[in-house]
């Protein structure tokens, strides 16, 4: 009987310290948190030159051939078929270019993600200490909004501003 009484001492203890588990929506942090929204102007601001100049060379691109198709007909073969080369190397050339610039803005967007990302660990390693959290978690299947700390994450990364 000592024993019985003993095991449900130690179940009632065990239930009176439940856990703490918090989860975070890293995606919405990414999207609504003031670093992020920063690091995102930035990167538009870095490449929008080099992107509006890729789609201006494809506009003129689609031009040219677009003349072609039309003056096709009455032109001699060897001037169709010279131009058709010229367009075709253009186009090549405006692929290239444009694989460059994605490898380019894919490089930056990761570092200034990763930026964004290290500062959220450390508000939220912060949180989890100064509230003694037991578990927290970024990727769950569901979670319920008391568990739910992101907006809690937001506004400490938001408050941080630029530091």
């Amino acid at each position: 009987m000592a024993a019985a009484l003993a095991v449900a001492a130690a179940a009632v203890g065990v239930q009176a310290q439940e856990l703490k588990i918090g989860y975070v929506n890293s995606d919405k942090v990414l999207r609504e948190a003031t670093p992020a929204k920063a690091a995102q102007a930035k990167l538009e601001q870095e490449f929008g030159k080099r992107d509006r100049e890729l789609n201006d060379l494809a506009t003129r691109l689609k031009a040219a051939a677009d003349k072609l198709e039309k003056d096709a007909p009455t032109l001699p073969e060897a001037e169709r078929n010279r131009r058709q080369r010229e367009l075709v190397d253009q186009d090549r050339e405006i692929q290239r270019k444009r694989r460059e610039f994605q490898e380019d803005l894919n490089q930056r967007k990761n570092e200034e993600l990763a930026s964004v990302v290290e500062r959220a660990n450390k508000v939220i390693k912060q949180i989890f200490e100064a509230e003694k959290y037991d578990l927290i978690l970024q990727e769950a299947v569901f979670a319920g909004p008391r568990a739910d700390i992101t907006d809690k994450v937001i506004r400490a990364l938001n408050a941080q501003g630029g530091k």
